[in-house]
């Protein structure tokens, strides 16, 4: 950690504080309030196949399509899964990015809140942040933000609540007279929030008070795409930002003339409107797409991110358990034997060469990475770094097929053991977007000595 805060003093790119209260917008066009969250530790995609969406380095892209002067950028929280070392390293890295990204208002969990008072990060007199945490007695925390569109003010609330007794008590705002040019949007506490909400009808819990005064609600992620949850012109605009930081929310917010609101253009059909008063609000997602261009100063943070990994020797330490009936892992080559189509195959497969991708991205020594990279992370016996054991190195047989030491001393007359995982412990849409719906174009790939070429005749 030491290494991590000393890396961190003098990052390039480093931006000062927060923009000031009041801001200008000279043009006729929207304001735009910008979303993230529910990182749960998500820094960069692995990389390790196409179609993957997310990384930090890519928001700029989508921030900087709309000048400073005219967006809001908030991050609504969970930024980390865990608490364990490697999530004390991502949430330092995070709160970096943040600052280095300009957000202007960051929305703290109450894991959030507890781990950033872990690593001392809110004991700055004048934090490059500005956080917003709800206390834990149903009071409600606001962080409030005037623009001026067209000559007229305009005020956006960023209003965070985490107690199911809010929903008795609104917060003071709500009750008191609505100014039509104030834009109220609550952030529901993603862990506090949830087990009160299952089951509940969205549009039905938030009309019953929230409609006078609430124009958009934040509400916990469920998948990982972003998703609208309440009817179009029925109340507040309700959605929620999706997990692993795939996708960036966009709310525009414009003034319509006095009266009657003007007709709505179905020119773009991911754009969904709700209208309120003489205030406009326009809600989309936007995929933060590998065509993207990264950020250097974020690309340059997630190195130092890689170097801190490295250096605390977290693969070593990566939790093992034992595996069943004293079975360990006997390496690909020890199979090489009695089946050599199979391994003369395999050595031509991507599997084969796992580990080098990553050396190629320099995270050969992250154990989130390494995991489906090798034999056996997770399990004593397995692999532990390439020096101890280089024989497990890459994904090999036994990563389909369980531990292999009975099966090689009895040669062959013992079937390999448990555990046999499944394709998809590691071909998830995170890692792997472009597996689901092409599972046996995938399986080709892998097919292995008289094996016909079918997804469902490959063994396991």
């Amino acid at each position: 950690m030491c290494v991590l805060a000393a890396s961190l003093s003098c990052p390039s790119g480093t931006t000062g504080p927060a923009a000031p209260a009041t801001q200008v917008v000279q043009s006729q066009d929207e304001l735009v309030v910008f979303f993230t969250g529910n990182e749960l530790g998500s820094l960069r995609p692995c990389g390790c196949s196409g179609g993957q969406l997310g990384g930090l380095a890519k928001r700029p892209a989508v921030f900087d399509r709309v000048p400073a002067s005219r967006r809001l950028l908030v991050e609504t929280g969970s930024l980390i899964a865990g608490e364990g070392e490697q999530e004390l390293i991502k949430f330092r890295i995070l709160h970096e990015a943040l600052r280095l990204l300009n957000y202007d208002v960051v929305h703290l969990t109450g894991r959030d809140f507890g781990m950033a008072t872990r690593l001392g990060l809110l004991s700055d007199p004048q934090p490059p942040l500005h956080i917003l945490q709800a206390p834990e007695d149903g009071q409600s925390a606001v962080f409030t933000r005037r623009f001026t569109v067209n000559g007229r003010d305009i005020t956006v609330n960023i209003v965070s609540f985490r107690s199911p007794a809010a929903l008795m008590e609104p917060p003071a705002f709500v009750l008191q007279p609505h100014d039509p040019l104030t834009v109220n949007i609550l952030i529901l506490d993603y862990v506090d929030s949830k087990p009160w909400m299952e089951g509940r009808p969205t549009d039905l819990l938030l009309r019953s008070w929230l409609a006078p005064g609430v124009e958009c609600v934040i509400y916990p992620s469920a998948t990982d795409e972003p998703r609208l949850l309440s009817n179009p012109g029925n109340g507040p605009l309700v959605f929620s930002v999706g997990r692993f930081g795939r996708y960036v929310c966009r709310l525009g917010i414009t003034i319509e003339p006095q009266g009657p609101g003007r007709a709505e253009s179905a020119s773009e059909p991911s754009d969904i409107k709700h209208q309120t008063s003489n205030i406009k609000l326009h809600f989309t997602s936007i995929p933060l797409e590998e065509k993207l261009p990264d950020s250097e100063p974020l690309v340059r943070l997630y190195r130092q991110y890689q170097q801190v990994v490295a250096q605390s020797d977290l693969l070593e330490s990566h939790p093992r358990v034992p595996l069943p009936k004293g079975l360990v892992f006997a390496g690909s080559a020890s199979c090489q034997r009695c089946h050599e189509a199979e391994y003369d195959q395999w050595s031509t497969t991507g599997h084969s060469h796992a580990l080098e991708t990553l050396k190629k991205v320099g995270s050969d020594r992250d154990p989130e990475c390494v995991l489906c990279h090798v034999i056996g992370l997770p399990y004593e016996g397995g692999f532990v770094n390439e020096a101890k054991t280089p024989h497990l190195a890459n994904v090999g047989c036994e990563n389909c097929h369980g531990p292999g030491s009975e099966h090689v001393l009895t040669a062959g007359q013992t079937p390999p053991g448990q555990p046999q995982p499944a394709c998809t412990t590691c071909h998830t849409p995170e890692q792997s977007g472009e597996f689901a719906g092409h599972e046996e174009e995938f399986m080709k790939k892998i097919v292995h000595g008289k094996e016909p070429a079918a997804a469902g005749n490959v063994k396991h």
